[in-house]
């Protein structure tokens, strides 16, 4: 059994499709045929573009400057808390070794 692969369209497409039925006045219906798109995707893009405007359809690999704040927001705040962790460890590990080459008294001159 094959799967149907997802339809990918360009913003310039999608941002033409939806012109076409708000400058020229046809039905959704009429250029969803034309465009052999399914209806109810068009009035998505309609409805995206109505009420995103300039940010409408930003593409997989584009981020809105928001969505990308936000972003970089969790991920410094990830780097972060592994700094921390990073610096308890090293913390942890320096004086677990202090420990085991002070206390032993072995110091490398005495072992004639």
């Amino acid at each position: 059994m094959e799967q149907n692969e997802r339809k990918k369209y360009s913003r310039e497409f999608k941002l033409e499709a939806v012109r076409r039925t708000q400058v020229l006045g046809k039905s959704v219906a009429e250029v969803a045929r034309e465009l052999e798109i399914p209806v109810h995707q068009l009035y998505k893009w309609r409805s995206d573009a109505d009420r995103k405007e300039a940010e409408a359809f930003p593409g997989s690999g584009h981020q809105t400057p928001n969505t990308e704040l936000e972003t970089l927001r969790r991920e410094n705040k990830r780097l972060r808390e592994e700094r921390d962790i990073l610096k308890k460890s090293l913390g942890f590990f320096a004086r677990d070794a202090w420990l085991d080459t002070g206390s032993s008294g072995n110091t490398g001159e005495n072992s004639k």
